[in-house]
């Protein structure tokens, strides 16, 4: 919860990526609070109103995945709410001529996303939704010890950049700070 908190103020993109991990470790526990109290929450050396914190954080996360029906996969629509908030702001900030510099990290990641896409087969996502669903599912090859391709870091390098310039604005325009109008 903490962690989820600083990172959406932080980092949007990490922010995301670390509630899909959170989504995988709640159905990893078998949407369980108990098993997630024993294999994760009684692991941080916090005191116990922040254990209580944390447990009842998990438990709504629970209970909106099971209103959602997602115990087997799929995201929570607060996370696709991130998703549909960052599309916004990318078509912005592709319209407006005082972000040249956006638009070219965008045009030079976009053949990884048109490649990645044509992977997809039926289930096309949009091009942000892409570049998450890269990263996440390397950042998931490495946790689980798996090579990962050249080319595929290569890509991954590339929309890594991409996403935290998008991050950054976003955090601009959140704050008041990015102007985009002529």
């Amino acid at each position: 919860m903490l962690i989820a908190q600083q990172k959406k103020k932080d980092n949007i993109a990490e922010y995301l990526l670390y509630m899909w991990q959170v989504e995988d470790t709640i159905r990893a526990n078998s949407m369980d609070i108990e098993k997630i109290k024993h294999n994760i929450i009684d692991r941080f050396d916090q005191p116990e109103e922040v254990k209580s914190e944390m447990a009842e954080w998990y438990e709504n996360l629970i209970e909106m995945m099971r209103l959602e029906h997602l115990e087997k996969g799929g995201h929570l629509q607060i996370n696709k709410n991130v998703i549909i908030d960052l599309s916004g702001l990318h078509q912005r900030l592709l319209k407006s001529s005082k972000e040249p510099f956006y638009t070219a990290a965008f045009y030079k990641t976009l053949p990884y996303i048109v490649e990645l896409r044509s992977k997809a087969g039926d289930d096309k996502a949009g091009e942000l939704e892409t570049c998450f669903t890269a990263l996440y599912g390397v950042l998931m090859l490495r946790l689980q010890k798996k090579e990962v391709s050249l080319q595929t870091m290569e890509a991954v390098k590339q929309i890594s950049t991409f996403l935290a310039i998008l991050s950054e604005k976003y955090k601009q325009d959140r704050d008041g700070k990015l102007e985009l109008e002529d």
